[in-house]
């Protein structure tokens, strides 16, 4: 059974992101009014309040993302006036001067004075040389660490060196993810395809890559092919950290209009990042069998499918699985989720003993018919949420086999005389 709930007027603006926080009782919500939002769930009624609120940003806020606790209560936020702030909610206390340093500004809680906190800005990052568009802390296992990514196609990661103030963060890594070098040469990767039914379908090492290499010689530049945008407004800025500590740092990045994302190494710290390994569906020409009737797919005088920018991208917890599991969405209205697996043999690994990694697409669906803005795993990394323009949350979940299917959807426009969701369980949609 699908719970819901509904949050009137949250803000003044179109909401960018929510996100909760590591025990799920606390929301944080932004919006293009440039405010941030605090609510807290009254678990006995299932509702939620407005437990803080304040102006963040001179511009929309576009992303969220919560540290872990062992940290404190610490919340970062990323902006459309190109920097991310470090907020933190510290204990109020009457005629204390706020400011630890002169660039500290404090936000009192605004639920009728009842609140014994406020909101501290702690820092603020100002490298960025275009609007940031993704932010996510690292895993607590590596420290007090985040990522961004903005529109100017450059990931950036940071460290905090004062944990106990905040105040200085270290811009560890600084990196151009669209021509970042790969550890691997292309005939080292594995390029797989799979509709939901069969998860097995590959197409393996030198022949992917020749294909690769013979559709790259037949394309041109991206800009110029039909179809495809080249605007801000048409590309795709995400990240995710993996959440495993046995590989290292190694995140997930997409930028631009491409339609690929990368999966980074960015440890140890005495060596430049580098791409492991690409997620790209259309470099092999090789896609499912609905593509066929999802208008995005090759025409009949052999074109080749415009790929379209990834909005978002999750990694899945582990949870003891010998893979990992990532989801993808995109402009062109499709979930994808891919099954990626590094090397298990010492044969397997490249030159300088990198294991090489190899991904295939395990699910692939179009549900949403439209752009998709989020996607997002459960804390067992078992079930998918994706978020599209049609105005629906989509629930996804693997049946016995490994084969995933829909598991419901949830409708957010809402009547004036309905205070509930709209929702659907599987079996009324699983002829869709």
């Amino acid at each position: 059974m699908i719970q819901t709930g509904l949050i009137q007027s949250a803000h003044d603006d179109l909401v960018t992101d929510i996100c909760y926080d590591y025990y799920g009782l606390r929301l944080a919500t932004c919006s293009l009014d440039q405010r941030i939002k605090i609510w807290q769930l009254d678990e006995t009624e299932g509702t939620w309040s407005v437990e803080d609120e304040w102006k963040a940003h001179d511009a929309a806020v576009s992303r969220l993302s919560w540290a872990h606790p062992e940290f404190g209560t610490i919340l970062a936020s990323a902006s459309f006036d190109r920097t991310v702030k470090i907020w933190e909610q510290t204990s109020f206390v009457a005629g204390a001067d706020a400011q630890s340093n002169g660039s500290v500004h404090a936000h009192t809680a605004v639920s009728g004075g009842s609140s014994s906190s406020r909101w501290v800005e702690r820092a603020v990052l100002l490298d960025a040389r275009g609007t940031v568009r993704a932010v996510e802390f690292a895993p607590h296992h590596f420290g007090l660490k985040l990522a961004t990514v903005s529109s100017d196609n450059y990931l950036r990661t940071y460290e905090c060196l004062e944990q106990s103030s905040l105040t200085t963060w270290q811009l560890c890594e600084e990196v151009d993810v669209t021509t970042l070098p790969s550890t691997s040469s292309p005939s080292s990767l594995s390029v797989a395809f799979a509709t939901p039914t069969q998860t097995n379908a590959t197409l393996e090492a030198a022949s992917a890559s020749l294909v690769a290499q013979a559709l790259q010689q037949s394309q041109v530049p991206l800009q110029q092919r039909p179809g495809l945008g080249n605007r801000e407004a048409d590309g795709g800025w995400c990240v995710s950290w993996c959440k495993e500590r046995y590989w290292g740092e190694v995140l997930v990045a997409g930028c631009g209009v491409s339609g690929a994302v990368k999966i980074i190494q960015v440890s140890p710290s005495s060596r430049r990042p580098t791409t492991l390994f690409t997620l790209d569906p259309t470099p092999a020409g090789t896609l499912n069998p609905s593509e066929a009737t999802s208008g995005i797919g090759p025409s009949g005088d052999g074109e080749v499918p415009i790929p379209f920018a990834i909005t978002s991208v999750a990694w899945a917890p582990s949870c003891g699985r010998s893979y990992h599991l990532l989801a993808t969405g995109g402009r062109d209205g499709r979930v994808r989720i891919w099954r990626v697996k590094p090397a298990e043999d010492v044969d397997d690994a490249d030159a300088e003993g990198e294991p090489r990694w190899t991904g295939t697409i395990v699910a692939d669906f179009d549900h949403h018919k439209s752009a998709v803005g989020r996607v997002e795993w459960n804390i067992t990394g078992t079930v998918l949420s994706s978020a599209g323009n049609d105005g629906r949350v989509r629930l996804w979940k693997a049946t016995i086999g490994n084969v995933w299917r829909s598991a419901g959807s949830i409708g957010v426009e809402q009547s004036e005389d309905s205070p509930d969701a709209d929702a659907v369980m599987d079996d009324n949609i699983a002829g869709e």
